[in-house]
């Protein structure tokens, strides 16, 4: 997920916002992974994994989900991408001048 600390640093200010979740994980690998791969953005923890797979349909990572700034979902991505590619990064303007 080195690319997604990048673009997050990149355009936070800007408005990106970054919220990683992890599942069925507890929190003392959680905290050690987070600081050995040294992670910017929050991680919200979901130990058992109900809320990530039965309400969100997230069943491994890493599930990428775009909410505009109205809170509408506009787009779902599944797999590894390259978050700091120019195409992503176009990708990450446009949705960031969306209007609010």
């Amino acid at each position: 997920m080195p690319s997604v600390n990048r673009a997050y640093t990149e355009f936070k200010d800007k408005g990106l916002e970054v919220l990683m979740v992890d599942f069925r994980e507890g929190a003392d690998l959680v905290r050690k992974t987070v600081h050995e791969r040294g992670y910017v953005a929050p991680v919200l923890l979901d130990v058992s994994g109900d809320v990530t797979g039965r309400t969100f349909g997230v069943w491994g990572p890493p599930t990428f989900f775009f909410v505009d700034r109205k809170g509408q979902l506009v787009g779902r991505a599944v797999g590894g991408r390259g978050w700091d590619s120019p195409a992503a990064k176009t990708f990450l303007r446009a949705l960031l001048e969306l209007p609010g």
